[in-house]
């Protein structure tokens, strides 16, 4: 793995309702992310935070897709970011914000890697399913809506982001954890042809076997794959911190064991995690957890 990190903080809370998850990136800060992976032999830059408007200076906009325009010019700023950051062999750990900072991180690893020929895949951990359109949206919250626009489809101004259409083809794209989808996501996943492993297969299979099959998904035929992980997949007794909870997630122990696997791999080319609101944890819990899970990613181990 390459040992040079660089961190990058989206403070975006313009993609969903509840306030406070723009403090996410100063959570992880707080919670000692960058010494901690220092501490693992390391080289890590904070390349600091990327520039969100905040919403009491913009207007809402169109309800179907609320801050339309500023999310999707963060978003470039995100994905321009991120593809330098890869030019200067360095792997990005992004931390969030909301969920809707997916499209532009996705968007500057699958620049990089196009120009060299090469797909990526995509492991995202979420509750929800995160797949509406403007047009399926019963809120309007660009956070419910990151993947279906990066597996192309959704709204021209967010598939603009990226030169490439869709971003990542569906069958390198893999879920674990969704729990909570609304009726026209499950048409859309189905249509798509993507792999979903809800809590029903965790339950029966056991996140092992899961997290073996989604990294056989995301891996086969790529450069390797992006992690996106949304807090809310673990279940609220363990990260009370996110604005969407979801009772029956990822247990504490699930979380580590996916991101030691994922680790062994040595296929991570860049991880996220998004959705921290410290507003609404307690004594920082939630971006600890986040702290602790990029740990595992990065190779601590517990002997």
């Amino acid at each position: 793995m390459n040992k040079s990190i660089s961190l990058i903080g989206v403070p975006m809370d313009l993609g969903q309702s509840r306030r406070g998850v723009d403090m996410g990136p100063s959570a992880l800060r707080i919670a000692q992310v960058g010494e901690r992976l220092e501490r693992l032999g390391f080289q890590v830059t904070d390349r600091g935070n990327i520039s969100v408007k905040g919403r009491e200076s913009l207007p809402q906009g169109n309800s179907q897709v609320k801050y339309r325009d500023e999310i999707a010019e963060a978003s470039k700023r995100v994905s321009e970011i991120i593809y330098k950051v890869l030019q200067e062999d360095s792997t990005p750990v992004i931390f969030g914000g909301d969920h809707s900072i997916a499209m532009g991180s996705v968007a500057g690893i699958s620049k990089f890697y196009n120009e060299q020929k090469k797909k990526i895949g995509v492991i995202w951990f979420d509750a929800h399913a995160d797949i509406n359109t403007p047009e399926t949206s019963a809120s309007g919250n660009v956070h419910g809506m990151p993947v279906a626009h990066i597996l192309g489809v959704g709204a021209e101004e967010f598939l603009k982001i990226s030169a490439l259409r869709p971003m990542v083809d569906p069958k390198h794209f893999v879920y674990i954890g969704l729990r909570d989808l609304d009726p026209p996501e499950k048409d859309t996943i189905r249509k798509l042809g993507v792999k979903a492993f809800t809590m029903r297969d965790l339950d029966e299979l056991g996140m092992k076997e899961v997290c073996s099959r989604a990294i056989e998904i995301a891996s086969n035929g790529t450069a390797g794959f992006h992690v996106s992980f949304d807090m809310d997949a673990i279940d609220p007794s363990n990260a009370p911190g996110v604005g969407t909870p979801a009772q029956g997630g990822i247990s504490y122990r699930e979380a580590h064991l996916a991101m030691e696997m994922i680790f062994d791999t040595k296929k991570m080319i860049s991880i996220e995690v998004t959705e921290v609101n410290p507003v609404l944890d307690h004594a920082n819990k939630t971006a600890q957890l986040a702290t602790e899970m990029i740990l595992s990613a990065f190779g601590n181990r517990i002997l």
